[in-house]
């Protein structure tokens, strides 16, 4: 089993866990955030709680003492605990990954990242955003990033569907036309 299915089915285990214990899924996620954070900055730790040397009553105290000291949420911590235990926090980040996608999903809002050849303007970006909202049916994320070689106009990716009115594909599609 790949690292990606175990940590989405982590992800969704604690999704599930948090939904029924009526939790704060937002502090869940902030949480599972601060905890990639921390391992990043301290790879020893991570390392010391996977060491077959090490028993598994001490990878389980060492998580709680951290769970304990970073104030993490009850699931996040048994979570924390369980992988622990059986040597799996290398799933954390991909697992932080699947349980913000699930919450994403279940606050009905999807990303998209719009490319334009200049930046936009606060309100251009709301109304882009209003209009993309339109057509998905979905609260839009946006994040905003420029291209000068688009030329003109903007390309949004919402999942795998791109939607391209840019200048410099509309200028290729001619090109192509007048070739025929």
């Amino acid at each position: 089993m790949s690292l990606r299915t175990s940590a989405n089915r982590y992800a969704k285990a604690l999704f599930d866990v948090a939904v029924e214990e009526k939790n704060d899924l937002a502090q869940i996620d902030r949480d599972l955030q601060a905890v990639v954070v921390m391992m990043s900055a301290s790879p020893d730790l991570a390392q010391a709680a996977g060491r077959s040397g090490v028993t598994e009553a001490a990878r389980k105290s060492l998580m709680e003492a951290v769970a304990d000291r970073m104030s993490l949420a009850t699931p996040v911590k048994k979570l924390l605990v369980l992988l622990a235990e059986s040597r799996k926090l290398n799933l954390v980040p991909d697992l932080s990954i699947a349980y913000r996608e699930r919450l994403l999903t279940h606050q009905n809002i999807v990303r998209a990242e719009v490319t334009s050849a200049v930046a936009l303007s606060p309100d251009k970006t709301q109304a882009l955003a209003v209009s993309l909202g339109q057509v998905t049916g979905k609260q839009v994320d946006l994040s905003v990033s420029v291209d000068p070689e688009l030329l003109g106009g903007i390309v949004a990716k919402i999942g795998s569907t791109v939607y391209d009115g840019s200048v410099r594909t509309q200028l290729s599609r001619m090109r192509q036309e007048l070739v025929k």
